[in-house]
């Protein structure tokens, strides 16, 4: 698992990392800065960020739970449809607040102010995708990053706060 441990004179919490990509849709509409800055405002550390065209190897291992499903062939069309932005962003209960930001997969469900709802007008188009646990974002995070491509420098929201903590 990829926790971090953070102390504090009062309190520790752990960090994770999550995978997030900007879909086909997104990224051609332009709307990439729009989506990261979401993440950024909350304090998530984005540790690796690439755009790419995603390859059917990485599809069918990005989706493989979803083989023999009868959406499946549609799921790896529309990922490879256009360029993706793959990242891996890191925080406290990154993995929840990530998909908290995001809001419900069906853009209709989603709550008000989140990124489906104000980006996405359908559930198939839905601009954005976020691992469901931590142990889906260590697969995930492999499917599309190398382990030297994190980049493991530079503090988080999480630390920054916790430093500050400490010299208070």
């Amino acid at each position: 698992m990829n926790l971090y441990v953070l102390r504090g004179d009062l309190f520790m919490h752990t960090e994770e990392r999550t995978f997030i990509a900007v879909k086909p849709d997104g990224v051609q509409r332009g709307i990439v800065g729009d989506i990261i800055k979401r993440f950024e405002t909350k304090g998530y550390k984005i540790v690796a960020l690439k755009m790419l065209q995603v390859s059917n190897e990485q599809a069918e291992a990005h989706y493989a739970e979803h083989k023999g499903k009868p959406f499946y062939p549609a799921l790896i069309k529309y990922i490879q449809s256009g360029p993706i932005v793959a990242m891996v962003l890191q925080g406290y209960n990154v993995v929840a607040g990530a998909r908290h930001l995001m809001g419900a997969t069906d853009p209709d469900s989603a709550e008000a102010g989140t990124i489906r709802a104000d980006f996405a007008q359908v559930k198939e188009y839905n601009v954005v995708h976020g691992s469901d646990s931590v142990e889906s974002a260590e697969r995930e995070i492999k499917i599309y990053f190398n382990d030297d491509e994190l980049c493991n420098n530079g503090k988080s929201m999480s630390e920054l706060v916790v430093e500050h903590l400490d010299k208070a």
